[in-house]
């Protein structure tokens, strides 16, 4: 009976593991590197690499790549931000989903402005791609050229 009961805590225990062990860092952005990597300085004063989750932006030598660094920077430079960490990638940068002050999803600003690609290898959100496709539709950002390379393509080619 006893080997049963911690059993049932076992299970219990690994099953609310999935979603709430978001870790959250609030902190200030204190460099763009692109149009979705950022450098932020936490309330406990470590310079934390992140990068935007379930999007891709143009690298910095493709077309827009600027536009998107500068649109990111637009909307965060200088100003304090919440980090909900979704993963951590193979450059050690933290994955997540970004909040301003308004509480405004930055991933998903991005997408609206047409300046990123929904990263459907790791986000199969259907708002996301909703967003993608508006942007697609409406010739915003990088959807004004006739056929963009996504950045994973560019990538292996350069």
């Amino acid at each position: 009976m006893k080997l049963l009961f911690l059993f049932i805590v076992f299970l219990h225990v690994v099953s609310c593991s999935t979603e709430t062990d978001s870790k959250t860092i609030y902190g200030k952005v204190v460099s763009i590197a692109d149009g979705d990597t950022f450098t932020l300085l936490s309330n406990e004063n470590k310079q934390i690499k992140i990068r935007l989750h379930g999007i891709d932006c143009p690298e910095k030598k493709q077309d827009f790549g600027q536009v998107a660094k500068q649109k990111l920077s637009d909307l965060i430079f200088g100003k304090t931000v919440r980090v909900v960490q979704k993963d951590i990638d193979r450059y050690k940068r933290i994955v997540a989903l970004v909040y301003d002050e308004q509480n405004n999803c930055i991933n998903t600003e991005m997408l609206k402005a047409g300046l990123a690609w929904h990263y459907t290898k790791y986000d199969q959100n259907p708002e996301w791609q909703q967003l993608e496709n508006s942007a697609r539709a409406n010739h915003l950002g990088l959807w004004s050229q006739p056929s963009p390379t996504p950045p994973w393509e560019w990538r292996k080619n350069n």
